[in-house]
């Protein structure tokens, strides 16, 4: 995928023998991946030798230690940017390598001391975009009230099963987006075929959203999703209330992302083992209200970080200034 994107937009792209540890159990992966790892810290060398960049940037992670190593040896000055409030064990090891961190939370300094800051995360662009002219695009009427619910790029069952369930309970004075997935597509399909038929123009699920997510989150009244840092810097930027259900897995992650938000009033926060049905009716129920839904909203809006991105960007800048 990564080739993909970034010949698609132009650049170049070299690849490193390294590779993700996504192989679970006992397998020939358990003796390769360390070859392959120190196989790419020459490697690395050899690529910073020939390109002599003036920074590097990554986002950390097992794929990011042995270009850092090399970056370090060689004084390329480099920065990692961590996501998550909680670091990865591989993120945390490149981050002690590098020589700036940019952190999305401000709890994770602590995990970094003396070399990070607070950037937030580097999402799409929000500017420009009207809320009337996005709801308008979604035909929405004034006092339509619409749910977005999405988890990321995966059909989510916990999310979808809730939904289903609740579907008849909240449609009355709702309107649900659901972006379930190409695999949760025929899920939801059905869902809607049981629905009342005056019901079933008010439950839309689609597979995925492309360009219009911008216009789609600005035209939300409330947003039920996973608490990826993205999705927890979107929601923010856009001054939306949200439900977040982080997922269980992954180190937990997500939990402590969606913790910090519900610690300054700005999301409401529901484990994945307790999403069903009849508590998403209860959280859709209450947030009906407008005044419970913006006191979320402003809250968000306050820990919004809409130029992450030129931060990091500003100061990458100036680290390979000082290098030159």
């Amino acid at each position: 995928m990564e080739r993909r994107l970034v010949a698609g937009a132009g650049l170049a792209y070299h690849e490193l023998m390294v590779r993700s540890l996504r192989s679970g159990g006992v397998n020939a992966h358990l003796v390769l991946d360390p070859l392959r790892l120190g196989a790419s810290v020459p490697q690395a060398w050899a690529l910073l030798a020939r390109l002599r960049p003036d920074a590097i940037f990554t986002t950390g992670g097992y794929l990011g230690i042995p270009l850092v190593m090399a970056a370090r040896a060689r004084g390329v000055p480099s920065m990692v940017w961590e996501g998550n409030v909680v670091p990865g064990r591989a993120t945390a090891a490149v981050g002690r390598l590098a020589d700036r961190v940019a952190v999305s939370f401000p709890p994770t300094l602590a995990a970094f001391p003396g070399r990070s800051f607070v950037s937030g995360t580097p999402i799409r662009s929000f500017a420009g975009i009207e809320r009337a002219a996005a709801r308008a695009v979604l035909r929405l009427a004034d006092d339509d009230r619409l749910l977005l619910a999405f988890g990321g790029s995966q059909a989510v069952a916990r999310i979808t099963s809730a939904i289903d369930g609740a579907l008849e309970s909240i449609l009355g004075e709702w309107q649900v987006l659901h972006v379930a997935g190409e695999a949760g597509m025929a899920a939801a399909e059905a869902s809607r075929a049981r629905l009342p038929q005056p019901m079933r123009a008010r439950y839309r699920p689609v597979p995925f959203i492309g360009e219009g997510m911008a216009e789609t989150l600005v035209a939300a009244d409330l947003v039920l999703g996973r608490a990826g840092s993205s999705t927890c810097a979107e929601v923010a930027t856009v001054g939306v209330a949200v439900i977040l259900v982080p997922y269980p897995y992954a180190s937990a992650h997500q939990h402590e992302n969606a913790a910090w938000l519900a610690d300054q009033g700005a999301a409401v926060v529901v484990p994945d083992a307790e999403l069903d049905a009849r508590r998403l009716v209860r959280e859709v129920g209450w947030l009906r209200d407008d005044e419970a839904r913006q006191r979320l909203a402003d809250a968000a809006r306050a820990l919004g970080r809409p130029q992450a991105a030129a931060e990091i960007a500003a100061e990458l800048i100036r680290m390979g200034s000082r290098a030159a």
